[in-house]
């Protein structure tokens, strides 16, 4: 049988490295079929837009992939998407250089394309209250101690580690504030608002129906197990999402996360300033906070975009 004609494309894009380098990575690094067909296609990718300056991978420039980079980006490639590409060529041109076949890496100075940062999640102020409603219709303690829950995390904005950590003594000081253990043993205080005093005062006037008859408990929300330790993250969010169904809520919307988030977006929205929102989710970092601008700003784009009469008639 004669053998294959090369195409003038194939001369390019048929690189005997790019086959040594995925055997590297299956037999010493123990790739799966799923990854070395991933690599496969993104390094293909690459290699077939080299061909269009007729150069083959192994002799590309930081210029070339730049260039890459680019033309993705003009073609509406997600920027993680780019980022995991890059990461494929910078892996391919390493192992070239560690086989002595370059004397450099070229993807190595090549900046990563700009991934953003993930908006949270966040309610709105009418599914929490949704979220209120339906948690005041639970009798008993446990109901109180659900509505006491649920306020405080949409009150202050804690992080659920430190809710459910809160020692009872916390409860016993100044009731307009909550002194809370943060991140790296700070201190901070947390005002609170009346709905949640009045929930906090109610719980703990039947606190003691989760603790054994002569028995007592250092936690604000002991376990009713182990009355030593304290409610666990896990329960109160399986608390959460059997709530958000009793609301109407998608489950997978509702997390404590998402309450400490509707906590800062909300106050934000109702003109609170950046710095005393920082200070109450016990933010280091102002810019950590400012992500919750970024909510605020897209909410407002996409009020205008969907209500603004302009706008609908173009």
């Amino acid at each position: 049988m004669a053998a294959r004609q090369k195409t003038p494309a194939s001369r390019y894009t048929d690189s005997r490295y790019i086959d040594s380098f995925l055997e590297m990575l299956m037999a010493e690094r123990g790739a799966t079929g799923n990854t070395e067909a991933a690599y496969r296609r993104d390094l293909g990718h690459f290699a077939g837009f080299l061909a269009s300056r007729r150069k083959v991978p192994e002799a590309a420039v930081a210029r070339d992939i730049r260039d890459y980079l680019a033309a993705l980006d003009q073609a509406g490639m997600a920027a993680r998407t780019s980022a995991r590409r890059l990461s494929a060529l910078r892996q391919f041109y390493r192992f070239l250089f560690e086989e002595g076949v370059r004397e450099d890496n070229p993807a190595v100075a090549v900046d990563s394309p700009r991934l953003g940062r993930a908006l949270p999640k966040v309610l709105s102020e009418s599914e929490v209250d949704g979220l209120l409603a339906a948690a005041r219709m639970h009798e008993g303690p446990r109901g109180l101690r659900l509505v006491a829950i649920l306020e405080l995390l949409y009150a202050t904005g804690l992080r659920i580690t430190e809710l459910v950590s809160l020692p009872r003594a916390a409860a016993l000081r100044d009731p307009r504030v909550l002194i809370v253990t943060g991140k790296g043993n700070k201190e901070r205080m947390v005002p609170l608002s009346d709905p949640a005093r009045t929930a906090l005062a109610a719980y703990l006037a039947e606190r003691r129906a989760f603790l054994p008859p002569r028995g007592e408990s250092p936690w604000l929300f002991p376990s009713r197990r182990d009355p030593k330790r304290h409610l666990t993250r896990h329960r109160v969010g399986q608390l959460l999402k059997e709530l958000a169904l009793e609301a109407g809520l998608d489950p997978a919307k509702v997390s404590p996360h998402v309450l400490r988030h509707a906590f800062a977006s909300h106050m934000l929205d109702h003109g609170a300033d950046l710095r005393s929102v920082q200070q109450m989710l016990g933010h280091a970092d102002i810019s950590t906070t400012q992500i919750y601008t970024h909510v605020l700003n897209e909410r407002l784009q996409r009020l205008v975009t969907e209500h603004h009469p302009l706008a609908k008639r173009r």
